[in-house]
Order: structure tokens, then C-alpha cells, then sequence
């Protein structure tokens, strides 16, 4: 469990589109095989240090004819933003994919001052 130490917690939250394949035939709609596409975000302000992050799919296209495979997580979290990860595998095809993203944590507080 991360405990916070501060009353000054800050949350900032998005939605990102992280690929649309399908357009221009791209490898998560036209590849086989281990497929991984990352998507830097960014934060509004920067934290205080890394925040916890909360990632999710809220929409994806799959072909039909196809398994159905997918894996999103985060990597390279720090004080100023993180990378999202979506993963997929096999003879999966994945037209198009948007993720949506929390992170909670320890904001830098003006009044403390670091002598």
C-alpha cells in the first residue's frame, strides 16, 4: 500500500487514442505475432514523485475472425508522466484501441520550502 503523507494530493486523469491501425494497414491490424505499441503521456503538472496510475481499454476494435487478445499496463512512471504499454500476440487483429488513465499522488506544495 502506497500511504501519502500529504494533504496536497493531486489526481489528473485522460483518454488517449493509442493506435488506429486499420487506416493504414499497421502492424496490430495486419501483423502476426508478439505486437506492442507505447504511448507517452504527459502530466498536467508534474508530481511530487511518481504517482500511483490506474490504466484501462474504453474501446477497442477486434476482428471477429480472430482471438481476441490484449495486454495494457504502464512503464517508465516518474514525477512528470509514464508510458503506456497495449501488447498483443498470435494472429490477433486489432483495428483500433483508446485507453483511459488515473494517477493519484503527492503534489509539490509552494509553501514548503527545501533550504
Amino acid at each position: 500500500m502506497k500511504r501519502l503523507k500529504s494533504h496536497m494530493i493531486g489526481v489528473d486523469q485522460g483518454s488517449v487514442n493509442l493506435f488506429s491501425d486499420f487506416e493504414d494497414n499497421g502492424k496490430m491490424w495486419s501483423g502476426n505475432g508478439p505486437r506492442e505499441h507505447r504511448r507517452k503521456i504527459k502530466f498536467v503538472e508534474q508530481f511530487k514523485f511518481a504517482p500511483t496510475i490506474h490504466v484501462s481499454l474504453d474501446m477497442w476494435d477486434m476482428d471477429k475472425q480472430t482471438n481476441q487478445r490484449a495486454d495494457t499496463s504502464t512503464e517508465n512512471a516518474t514525477a512528470r508522466g509514464f508510458d503506456i504499454v497495449f501488447k498483443t500476440w498470435g494472429d490477433t487483429k486489432i483495428a483500433r484501441a483508446r485507453a483511459s488513465w488515473l494517477a493519484i499522488g503527492e503534489v509539490i506544495n509552494d509553501d514548503q520550502w527545501d533550504v
